[in-house]
C-alpha cells in the first residue's frame, strides 16, 4: 500500500476521526491496487468499481433507452424474436447500427441475444410494454438532459430551464394569482400526467381503499386520471375535482368521454389564492405536494384543513424521499428534477407529519404501497 491520501480535516470526534482514516485509506492508489488483487476484496472492488463506472455511464444507458423507446424496438419485439435484418427494416436504420443499438438494450436488460443471433424481449423490455406512462417520462426527459448539461449553474440559479417552462404553474406563489397563459400552456403537461396517472392511481387505491368515505376531492387533479380510477372503484361516492381553469376544461372533456362528467363536480381555481370547495370528507394530493416549497405547501394544507370538517382526511401521495431501496430517486433524481422545474422537492415522511402538524392535522401515519419508489403515501385527520 503506497501514499497516504491527504488529510481530509480537523476532525472533532473519534467517529469524524475514523471516517477520515478509512476515506485515506480508501483513496490511496496503493490500496486500490491490493484490493484488487486480493481473493477477500477483490469481488467488493470490482463491483464498487461498476458502480462508480455506472454513475459516469448513465446519461449514455438513458440515450440508448431513449433509442429503443423513439424506434419502438420493444413493441417490434413484442411478437417474438426477431434478426437483426428484419429489425433494421422496421425501425430504418442500417443493420451495424440496428446491432449497435441491440447489444447496449440487451446490455441494459430490455433485450436478449439469442444463441440463433436474433433478439427478443428481456424482463425490462417487456415491462416497459406493460407501463406505457414509462416510455412517456422517458420521452419527456429530452427536457431534463437539456437543463442539466450544466450542473453547476442549474445548482447556481445562472439557467433558464426547459422544464420551468414545460409547468408554467412552478412560477405561481401563495396569495398571488396563478399566470395568465392559454389552454396550449398548459396542454402539454396535463397531457403527460394523464399518460402516467393510471398506474400510480391504482397503487394508492390498492394501498388505501376509499370505503367508508362518501366524498373525495381530487385537488391538482388534472385531466382526472385519478379521480376516474376513484369512480370504479367506489361507485357510490361523491367526486368533486379541483384544478386550474384550463386544466378543468380538459378534464371535463375527458370524463365526459368516460361517461363520468355527471358524475363529478368541477371547480377551477388556484389553492394558492382560492379556497376549495366543501362537501368533502377526503381530500386527495397526488403528485401535488412535491411541486412546491414549503410556502406553498403550508397554504395548501391550511386551505385542506378548512374545507374538511372535523374528522376528514388528507391523503398526500407522491415519491418520497428516503424509501428504503430508493433513496437515489427521492434526492438524487427528484433533487435535480424539481430544481430544474424551478421549485419543490421530494421530503421525507417525517417533513411531511410535522407540516401536517402546524396546518391542524393530527395522526399523520405511513401507508405501505406496493411500489414506494414511485409512490408513497402519509395520511393525516383534521383535528
Amino acid at each position: 500500500m503506497a501514499a497516504r491520501a491527504p488529510t481530509l480535516g480537523s476532525p472533532a470526534s473519534w467517529r469524524e476521526s475514523l471516517n477520515v482514516w478509512r476515506n485515506q485509506i480508501i483513496a490511496s492508489p496503493g490500496f486500490q491496487r491490493w484490493a484488487a488483487r486480493s481473493p477477500l476484496t477483490r469481488f467488493i472492488a470490482r463491483r464498487r468499481a461498476r458502480a462508480l463506472f455506472d454513475l459516469c455511464a448513465g446519461f449514455v444507458y438513458s440515450q440508448a433507452l431513449l433509442a429503443c423507446v423513439r424506434l419502438h424496438v420493444c413493441e417490434h419485439l413484442a411478437e417474438g424474436p426477431r434478426s437483426v435484418e428484419a429489425l433494421s427494416r422496421l425501425i430504418d436504420l442500417k443493420p451495424d447500427a440496428t446491432l449497435r443499438l441491440l447489444r447496449a438494450a440487451a446490455s441494459l436488460r430490455l433485450v436478449r441475444n439469442w444463441p440463433d443471433g436474433r433478439f427478443a424481449l428481456d424482463d425490462l423490455g417487456a415491462a416497459l410494454i406493460g407501463n406505457p406512462s414509462i416510455a412517456a417520462f422517458i420521452e419527456h426527459h429530452e427536457l431534463l438532459y437539456d437543463d442539466l448539461r450544466d450542473p453547476v449553474a442549474l445548482l447556481r440559479g445562472e439557467t433558464t430551464t426547459r422544464l420551468s417552462q414545460f409547468w408554467p404553474y412552478a412560477h405561481d406563489r401563495p396569495g398571488a394569482p396563478p399566470r395568465d397563459g392559454s389552454a396550449g400552456d398548459h396542454a402539454a403537461y396535463s397531457a403527460l400526467m394523464a399518460r402516467t396517472q393510471a398506474l400510480v392511481a391504482r397503487d394508492i387505491l390498492d394501498a388505501y381503499p376509499l370505503a367508508g368515505h362518501q366524498c373525495l376531492l381530487d385537488v391538482g387533479g388534472g385531466e382526472g386520471g385519478f379521480i376516474a380510477q376513484a369512480a370504479e372503484r367506489a361507485p357510490g361516492m361523491g367526486l368533486q375535482l379541483f384544478d386550474l381553469p384550463p386544466v378543468v376544461d380538459r378534464a371535463r372533456a375527458r370524463l365526459a368521454a368516460q361517461g363520468l362528467a355527471e358524475r363529478i363536480s368541477f371547480h377551477a381555481g388556484s389553492f394558492l389564492s382560492d379556497p376549495l370547495p366543501c362537501g368533502a370528507d377526503i381530500i386527495s394530493l397526488v403528485r401535488i405536494v412535491h411541486d412546491h416549497d414549503d410556502e406553498s405547501v403550508l397554504a395548501l394544507l391550511r386551505a385542506a384543513h378548512a374545507a374538511l370538517p372535523a374528522g376528514g382526511t388528507l391523503l398526500i401521495a407522491e415519491p418520497m424521499a428516503g424509501a428504503p431501496g430508493a433513496e437515489p430517486i427521492g434526492d438524487a433524481y427528484f433533487g435535480f428534477y424539481l430544481l430544474a422545474m424551478g421549485r419543490g422537492r421530494a421530503r421525507r415522511p417525517e417533513e411531511l407529519r410535522e407540516l401536517l402538524r402546524v396546518t391542524g392535522f393530527s395522526g399523520a401515519r405511513v401507508i405501505p404501497t406496493r411500489r414506494p419508489l414511485q409512490v408513497g403515501i402519509v395520511a393525516a385527520q383534521k383535528l
